[in-house]
């Protein structure tokens, strides 16, 4: 049975706490087989909760005040189509990309593609079995890339875990030809420095090239390919007529003071050492980074040469700048702060509804002289209980003319739709959710990304698959009108230039 339960229903008070060439992929078509990553590739999925956590969530289900372990809720504007359960590749499904009826979906294992020129049965179309965590995923025409960002013994489809301290490990950027959906082909790895967590693809405008600017952070004076200061990007060269020369060209330099110092100087905020997530706007020649401390502004009409336009900090709310969102005519930027690191329950009364939230900045000024200035915190006000980790992670725009309104994921939180058209007022006008995972334990689970493409909303769920859903409003519905062959979220599109 379907609950379809209002956001005012919902709010409660919940007293809880923070708590290489020629290499081959195994494709895996409808075998059974086993794809669990080695424990290095594993992200922490659990914690434990208190009796007296356990039993608030209890009364909390009882009351109807949160869905039931597993129940579906969502605002009646939204349906939910289908749900499509993992197949070989057991491990954390990560971010997704599109192109034509196929639906790309990352897993820490490698990376499954979905036939979804019918919406309400997508079909699997192939498994790869490529180990790696996060498997950050995009595609351009005949080649799809992947992000590595764990140490792996080589640069190869069945690597082991190593420590990073070795110098023979290897993190970075692999490339496969996709020409053929069923068997995707390796052909090329570039290894970065700390590796790609995740990267953004930035279109050559003579089309001869794309670029990748790979993010990444964490280095240690111990790990001899990712020293410190990390305090850029890595961009990488892939020519499109011999991808397998893919190479990387330039280590931009984005914070030449170091960024963001942290604590103890700022409590609470994590010290920049280089970017979480970039979005660009290749329209514009502008890009947008979540830089772990800082959220900056940039100009790539060189794409070689990123150049800074701002930067901005957020000392007080602002925990971890995780990723980035224009809205369509460039005039504004949604930041988002993965508090917690996306393994804690975020989503509750105790943590309140700024910190852990999405920061909305208006773009003033012209060209270089453009300044980001906030307006607003957006953050979901259905509370979660202690066991759900919920926090702000991807989303994209919903292409309406006039209007300024973003799908997003939240993990446990579930999925939310919500306008910013107001900068300052911004408000949720439709959600989907599932109940928690489990009561025992903090469980990691939820949706990772979720995107609005070509009439439907789809969402890579940490824990239950690929879901499909149906968005019915007269806010929304003017989407509809827009059909894209390709959506890299990450690489935002210019949605009415077609």
């Amino acid at each position: 049975m379907i609950s379809l339960h209002t956001t005012r229903v919902r709010r409660r008070r919940l007293g809880v706490a923070a708590a290489a060439a020629g290499l081959f992929a195994a494709l895996l078509t409808a075998a059974p087989a086993a794809a669990t990553p080695d424990p290095g590739d594993v992200p922490l999925e659990r914690g434990s909760v208190t009796t007296g956590q356990q039993a608030e969530a209890r009364a909390a289900i009882r009351g109807g005040e949160i869905p039931g372990v597993d129940e579906i809720v969502h605002s009646s504007n939204i349906k939910h189509l289908t749900n499509v359960p993992k197949g070989a590749l057991k491990g954390t499904n990560t971010d997704l990309a599109f192109q034509g009826k196929y639906a790309y979906v990352g897993n820490y294992d490698g990376f499954v593609i979905y036939d979804i020129s019918n919406p309400k049965k997508p079909k699997t179309v192939s498994e790869v079995l490529c180990p790696g965590s996060q498997n950050d995923i995009s595609v351009s025409g005949n080649l799809l890339f992947l992000s590595t960002d764990s140490s792996r013994s080589d640069d190869s489809c069945s690597s082991t875990t190593q420590p990073a301290t070795e110098k023979s490990s290897w993190e970075g950027m692999k490339i496969f030809d996709i020409s053929n959906k069923r068997h995707p082909r390796y052909i090329a790895a570039v290894e970065t420095a700390c590796g790609s967590h995740t990267h953004t693809l930035v279109p050559d405008k003579k089309k001869k090239n794309i670029y990748i600017y790979v993010s990444s952070y964490g280095p240690n004076e111990t790990f001899p390919d990712c020293q410190p200061p990390h305090d850029g990007i890595s961009i990488i060269k892939v020519p499109l007529k011999a991808p397998q020369k893919a190479r990387l060209v330039d280590f931009s330099v984005l914070f030449p003071d170091g960024g963001n110092p942290g604590a103890p100087e700022n409590p609470g905020v994590t010290k920049t050492s280089g970017c979480h997530d970039i979005t660009v706007l290749p329209s514009q020649d502008l890009a947008a980074g979540a830089c772990m401390g800082d959220g900056i502004l940039f100009s790539i009409k060189n794409p070689e040469r990123p150049k800074i336009i701002d930067r901005v900090q957020d000392n007080v709310n602002f925990a971890f700048w995780h990723s980035a969102t224009f809205n369509q005519g460039a005039k504004k930027v949604v930041f988002t702060d993965e508090l917690g690191g996306g393994g804690a329950a975020t989503c509750n009364e105790e943590i309140g509804p700024k910190r852990g939230a999405n920061g909305i900045y208006d773009i003033v000024g012209k060209g270089d002289h453009r300044k980001l200035v906030f307006r607003s915190y957006f953050k979901i006000d259905r509370h979660q209980a202690d066991v759900e980790v919920c926090v702000a992670h991807n989303g994209s725009i919903i292409p309406v003319k006039g209007r300024d309104i973003m799908v997003q994921a939240w993990y446990q939180g579930g999925i939310s739709v919500w306008d910013f058209t107001n900068s300052s007022k911004p408000k949720e006008i439709a959600f989907f959710e599932r109940g928690p995972v489990t009561l025992s334990q903090v469980t990691t689970a939820g949706p990772w990304s979720t995107y609005y493409y070509n009439g439907h909303i789809y969402s890579s769920d940490i824990a239950k698959g690929f879901d499909v859903l149906k968005l019915t409003d007269k806010r929304t519905d003017p989407a509809e009108r827009v059909k894209l062959d390709e959506l890299n979220v990450q690489t935002q599109p210019d949605y009415f230039a077609r």
